[in-house]
């Protein structure tokens, strides 16, 4: 084989090695969060107090990975929470869902944006809002949950291990 067919097999193989539209990684975040995933962190309170907590994950990816069903189970000595979420990714990162809290009965919209490993978004609802902030690299998860408008929590941190 003389250099220029080498470097013409080369390109070639370079060609057809490329995806010929959006990578799976670019299409979808939600894959890098599929599965359970258990772990704990901090929740502070409005008067200062804060109290460890055990958490529970669950990510569930549907379709081509534009659609994310999220169970989030908490448990402090005296708080609990109980969250799910179904969230659909759109074009160029938008997200946008609907989220339910069964422990208080509340429930509402979620809307952000997912770039690469992360994801930021704002829950709203008629008795309660958040903005949340979540980092998936590989095996390992950091969630941010921070209340707005008077809530008696100001703040919950979670780090997560994939199981």
């Amino acid at each position: 084989m003389t250099g220029s067919t080498i470097a013409r097999t080369a390109l070639l193989l370079t060609v057809l090695a490329l995806p010929f539209g959006p990578t799976e990684a670019a299409l979808s975040p939600f894959r890098a969060m599929a599965g359970a995933w258990m772990g704990g962190g901090t929740i502070s309170m409005a008067d200062g107090e804060q109290e460890r907590l055990r958490c529970r994950a669950a990510y569930d990816v549907a379709g081509s990975g534009a659609e994310l069903r999220l169970n989030l189970r908490c448990a402090s000595q005296s708080y609990n929470f109980d969250l799910a979420s179904d969230v659909v990714e759109y074009r160029d990162g938008a997200i946008s869902g609907q989220w339910t809290e069964a422990s208080r009965d509340a429930s509402g919209t979620i809307e952000g944006r997912a770039v690469g490993d992360h994801i930021e978004a704002a829950a709203r609802g008629q008795t309660f809002s958040a903005d949340l902030s979540l980092t998936t690299r590989g095996n390992r998860q950091t969630v941010s949950i921070r209340p707005q408008g008077g809530a008696d929590i100001t703040a919950v941190s979670l780090s997560l291990e994939r199981r």
